[in-house]
């Protein structure tokens, strides 16, 4: 099958395929660009219109189609214009997953302005400082988030160097000064066009803050070209995977499916929040260019999800991975109909490879897919699914074809292509980030010379498949030895009893840091510390076995992209010992 995968990877990338590539000079650096490629995301954007009366957007109970989206973005475009919104100024987004986004963020990128995804968990210290830092000229905002900016919005005003004027949405309490009602702007005739804008490739589309735990976070800067080709590296994997299917079948290597499902229109899901990358670049890009209809919620629950998927006949569910294991353990999910789901997908952590066997066991007529990504990629670094998923769970796949890749060792120097080498994964070209918004030494400490420092630990195995061992700032060093959390997490999770687990150092006098972990078990199940560690003897050293264990009863606390808040539970447990 990994023949077949080369192969299929060569022809789609050969003269004359969609897919074929040439080599241009970005920002200095030497990058592969689809030769193909539209050449901004308005472009991409202004192609969708051709979907008509296709169903677009799902939100709850309400329903939009690609008409009558197309006429709201034009007639908020025409307002943010109104108020001296340009190519190079910055239109800032905070609220939950409503329709209303997905306007702002088209309207505001095909204006030319980059839209700041601002989080909906953020405190208003924390939006405050995002305001002060991306300096927007608009501030779209819901109900919640409104509440929580009106102590701050007029320190704010003082300090931004233009008006900034707020757009309200899904609100009635009254509003600040400089400020219109969303209902008021989409009752506007519709001007029938966009207004006009010159968009270089480069300029940014979006500042979206890179989800850190701790300190101030940073605003990355992505571009148009980068979210163009992170679309369609995402078309390209998915392509490359099929046409290798193919290809073994034709061999007689395997078996074709002997009654292929009918085709349901694409649905897909997005059940992360659209100010990341996984469900705006990853979700909302492909569904809008192919003409699917996306699925919101006003929050994540599994119960709810299912209902949905039901309803909607959704056909592609990503989420992070601890969603998509909610969804195989719900209660509902043996009574409702999934038979339409053709993949659950799962990034933003690493999956562990019992949730790739049981996603596969669970689907009628569907595979597990992984992705591995980040925010200073656009989206994706690598993906894994179908076959390949299934003979190698423990990887997230081979890297996109439009990033060059290698790994380093904790000095900077270049490590040699040896499966049995870890070292910190590096990647350079079209889709890493311009660099972070007034952060010049964090841009320099994060790419140099064109190449992006993941800081993620990996391997690379014969066939060029990558292998996320732990972030570097998540090891634990017992008494000298290395001991990666997500491998005894994975380990952990092939126990029956157990929900939920996090694995992290804790401090020891003798040995430097001993391996901690905190559990969340299954409604009804039991598991004692004895027991998990006889259970992890089979598989784990014993220097890798947890010697704290700390069991919980609520769920372990997540940030607004769904991660687990490792460094939190940490601390509080620490705290309180």
């Amino acid at each position: 099958m990994i023949d077949h995968y080369k192969a299929a990877r060569a022809e789609l990338e050969s003269p004359g395929s969609p897919f074929h590539m040439s080599t241009i000079e970005v920002r200095g650096v030497p990058v592969r660009v689809f030769d193909s490629a539209p050449p901004t995301m308005r472009v991409l954007w202004e192609m969708t219109a051709a979907h008509g009366d296709k169903q677009y957007i799902c939100y709850e109970d309400e329903h939009y189609t690609y008409n009558e989206i197309h006429a709201q973005v034009r007639k908020l475009a025409h307002h943010l214009a109104a108020q001296g919104v340009r190519p190079g100024d910055r239109v800032a987004l905070a609220m939950r997953n409503y329709p209303e986004w997905v306007v702002g963020y088209w309207a505001s990128i095909s204006l030319g302005a980059a839209c700041v995804g601002m989080n909906a968990w953020w405190t208003p210290s924390e939006m405050e400082y995002a305001l002060d830092d991306s300096h927007p000229k608009v501030l779209i905002v819901d109900d919640e988030r409104l509440e929580r900016v009106s102590h701050i919005l007029e320190a704010v005003r003082v300090r931004v160097p233009h008006p900034l004027h707020v757009v309200s949405v899904r609100t009635d309490r009254d509003l600040p000064p400089n400020a219109a009602r969303w209902n008021d702007v989409m009752a506007a005739d519709d001007p029938g066009t966009l207004p006009p804008a010159d968009i270089d490739p480069d300029d940014d589309a979006t500042i979206f803050y890179t989800s850190g735990t701790t300190g101030f976070p940073k605003g990355a800067q992505l571009t148009h070209r980068g979210s163009v080709h992170n679309l369609l590296n995402l078309v390209y994997m998915g392509a490359a995977v099929a046409s290798a299917e193919a290809k073994a079948v034709a061999a007689g290597e395997i078996e074709a499916p002997s009654a292929p499902p009918a085709a349901l229109p694409p649905v897909f899901m997005a059940p992360t929040p659209l100010f990341h990358v996984t469900a705006c670049n990853c979700l909302l890009h492909p569904a809008t260019a192919s003409g699917a209809k996306i699925v919101l919620t006003y929050k994540w629950d599994a119960g709810r999800a299912l209902e949905l998927i039901e309803r909607e006949q959704v056909t592609n569910f990503s989420g992070v991975p601890t969603m998509g294991r909610e969804l195989l353990m719900h209660p509902d999910w043996s009574s409702r109909d999934t038979s339409s789901l053709a993949s659950i997908s799962g990034g933003g952590s690493a999956v562990q490879p019992d949730l790739v066997e049981k996603i596969d066991s669970a689907l009628e007529k569907g595979t597990p897919t992984t992705g591995y990504g980040m925010t200073e990629t656009h989206g994706i670094i690598t993906a894994n699914s179908s076959r390949f998923y299934l003979a190698k769970p423990a990887s997230c796949g081979p890297v996109v074809p439009t990033l060059d890749f290698k790994l380093v060792d904790e000095d900077g120097n270049d490590l040699p292509r040896d499966p049995n080498v870890t070292g910190v994964l590096c990647v350079r070209g079209s889709i890493v980030i311009k660099g972070y918004i007034n952060r010049p030494e964090a841009t320099a400490d994060s790419i140099k010379d064109g190449w992006l420092n993941t800081g993620d630990i990996a391997r690379i195995d014969d066939d060029g498949w990558v292998f996320i061992v732990d972030r570097a700032k998540d090891l634990v060093i017992r008494g000298g030895e290395n001991v990666y959390c997500s491998e005894v997490e994975a380990a952990i999770y092939h126990h029956d009893a157990v929900m939920e687990a996090i694995v992290f150092g804790v401090p020891d006098d003798r040995l430097g840091e001993e391996v901690a972990a905190c559990i969340v078990l299954k409604d009804g199940a039991s598991l004692d510390v004895d027991e998990l560690r006889d259970f992890l003897k089979t598989n784990l050293a014993a220097y890798k076995i947890p010697s704290k264990v700390w069991f919980r009863t609520e769920p372990i606390p997540r940030n607004a992209s769904g991660k687990f808040l490792k460094r939190e539970v940490r601390k509080e447990i620490l705290e309180g010992s």
